[in-house]
């Protein structure tokens, strides 16, 4: 983005989980746990994860995003044949405070001192965002954390990116979002958001 594009924004809007939040993270501090199929456990997870949201989405059968990690989570531990309930407790109680990439906390604060507003927007449940900033230091950094609970939907429908637009009482183009997921960016994108 140039300089001229960014000064005309007022608000840069984060997505949380692959974009602030590593969600292999969760896997990874239990790696010793989950054994050889870490990895692929991690793989699964995240994709089932954003499978049921979509199906959900199109059925019109919303669930809290917690509620879709722990079925994502169960369905990636009989994949790899770990159905063991303690380590299913404890990937879900890491999925609380997942870490963030490194370069996250420093950009957040540089946005911040030049008088950005700053948002998370993410279909994550209002408790696991906040828990999350909150473990990683990031969480008095914006001025909203966005989910969809109320809604009831996920992205990439609009109305979940008129969430933003009406918590941060700014216009879209107003808007730089940030995703590392490319069906976010192009949900973004359409909507109005600079991407």
């Amino acid at each position: 983005m140039s300089d001229n594009a960014l000064s005309s924004c007022r608000a840069f809007v984060f997505d949380a989980y692959g974009t602030l939040f590593d969600v292999g993270s969760a896997v990874a501090k239990l790696r010793d746990s989950v054994g050889d199929e870490a990895d692929r456990l991690s793989t699964l997870w995240r994709q089932k994860q954003l499978e049921y949201t979509w199906l959900r989405s199109l059925m019109g059968e919303f669930a809290d995003f917690w509620t879709v990690t722990g079925d994502a989570l169960d369905y990636a531990l009989d994949q790899i044949g770990k159905k063991d309930p303690v380590l299913r407790a404890k990937l879900m109680d890491t999925y609380l405070s997942l870490d963030t990439f490194p370069e996250v906390v420093e950009t957040l604060k540089t946005l911040k001192k030049q008088g950005h507003k700053l948002a998370i927007l993410s279909n994550g449940a209002k408790h696991m965002l906040i828990s999350s900033a909150k473990a990683s230091g990031i969480l008095s950094l914006f001025d909203q954390i966005i989910c969809v609970d109320d809604l009831k939907t996920y992205k990439p429908h609009p109305d979940v990116y008129q969430l933003a637009v009406d918590k941060l009482e700014v216009e879209p183009a107003e808007i730089s979002f940030q995703s590392s997921n490319g069906w976010d960016i192009a949900g973004a994108g359409h909507f109005g958001f600079r991407t």
